[in-house]
């Protein structure tokens, strides 16, 4: 059968509450990431290049993950992907606490794996769920609202819970080598031990989520079932293709933006890596507060239309970012970060418009996606260290241009394309 939404008046409260706070939950931890490479950097004594690997090591389970998540949700149910998910994500926060004890680095990626593992399951089965639960109509506001809880989470992550990880304290590699090796391993294993309270607190608060989702009566929705397969014909809609590529570059470009803030402000604008972390605090305010205007604007403003502008203010505020730099360059990015709002939700929305019976497959893709977050960072690295961290945004910037292309023309939906009942 093919997917059908559910009306707002047979839709309990309860259960909207309950899935839109999975949009926060899993902002908690992939907000965490920027706080987390300098962390790690410091308590396990990696290099540049090592360091890059926790986002890797994050966002790669988007691409690994996604399919499996759609197999579950398609034979089963979204209730029981979101409730798998939760326990996935919980068991690698905790398995943060012996990783801080051993602090063996590879421990730490494999945690970090299926926290990302278990948030893809969420994020998979969240965002069509979302979609799903009312009028087709006010999708898009639908998911915008849920999503502005993904900027509550995010604000939270940076301005509350990196300060419980970034202990403020900076050594130089001189002062490092002086150190007896007893001083070296109380300094490294006092900066480890800070990651476990909150991952630890993020784990009881998924285990209680997954406790209250799976004693509640969640709405159900008619589609197809049997084993999910990989379908490439999704892609002759020309929509969702250009949908599933401007996904690919926006996350790559967010990830950008955010990992390498305290790196950015250390080297463009010469601030301590303690005030780089305040200011990061405050990077996702604005991310906060534009999902909630994003949402009152479109009500009046087309979807599409509202992502050209945003992406446009987006080049503008990266090209001086990149050509000016300074502090100025650094509240640039607070900008960057209100525009960057409403992409995600948008073009999922307009990405799976009309799917029908291929929304989960398509909404598959859409999450692979991501791993545009585990790649495109690289190319950013790769210009910093032959160029500078501030020349190196110009990566993000060549990915919005995507995004206004999605916005302009590449979400129309191609005239004669075959029609899919909903």
């Amino acid at each position: 059968m093919n997917a059908t939404s559910t009306s707002a008046a047979s839709t309990p409260r309860k259960a909207l509450v309950l899935v839109i706070s999975l949009f926060f939950l899993w902002a908690l931890t992939s907000n965490l990431l920027p706080s987390l490479i300098p962390h790690l950097k410091k308590a396990c004594q990696l290099t540049d290049f090592e360091s890059g690997f926790i986002d890797s090591a994050y966002w790669i389970a988007y691409f690994v993950m996604a399919i499996p998540a759609a197999n579950l949700m398609r034979r089963y149910s979204y209730k029981t992907a979101i409730i798998t998910g939760l326990l996935i994500a919980a068991l690698g926060t905790f398995l943060f606490y012996p990783a801080a004890e051993v602090r063996q680095f590879g421990f730490f990626l494999f945690a970090l794996f299926l926290v990302a593992s278990g948030m893809t399951f969420l994020e998979t089965a969240a965002n069509p769920y979302m979609t799903v639960l009312g009028n087709p109509e006010t999708a898009s506001q639908r998911l915008n609202f849920a999503q502005a809880f993904n900027g509550l989470g995010a604000f939270v992550a940076t301005f509350f819970l990196s300060k419980m990880l970034l202990s403020g304290t900076e050594h130089t590699a001189a002062e490092i080598q002086s150190m007896s090796p007893t001083a070296l391993e109380s300094y490294l294993a006092s900066e480890a031990e800070r990651v476990k309270l909150p991952y630890v607190g993020i784990g009881l608060v998924l285990l209680l989520v997954a406790a209250l989702m799976y004693f509640a009566r969640m709405p159900k929705v008619q589609e197809e079932r049997g084993r999910f397969r990989l379908d490439l014909a999704v892609f002759r809609h020309r929509h969702f293709a250009w949908g599933v590529i401007t996904q690919f570059f926006y996350v790559g470009a967010q990830v950008c933006i955010s990992s390498f803030f305290i790196r950015y402000c250390q080297s463009a604008a010469g601030m301590s890596e303690k005030s780089a972390t305040e200011l990061l605090g405050y990077l996702l305010l604005p991310f906060m507060i534009g999902r909630y205007v994003g949402t009152f604007l479109m009500q009046k403003i087309a979807p599409h239309k509202l992502l050209a502008v945003y992406s446009a203010c987006n080049i503008a505020l990266l090209v001086y970012a990149v050509t000016i730099g300074g502090k100025g360059g650094a509240f640039a990015l607070l900008g960057v970060e209100f525009f960057m709002s409403i992409m995600f939700p948008t073009i999922f929305a307009l990405g799976i418009r009309d799917l029908g019976a291929e929304t989960k497959n398509g909404s598959s893709f859409m999450v692979m996606s991501i791993v545009g977050g585990a790649l495109i960072p690289l190319a950013l690295t790769y210009i910093s260290q032959r160029s500078s961290m501030q020349t190196g945004y110009v990566i993000p910037l060549i990915c919005f241009a995507v995004v206004l292309y999605y916005g302009l023309s590449g979400y129309r939906i191609r005239p004669g394309a075959p029609a899919i009942s909903s």
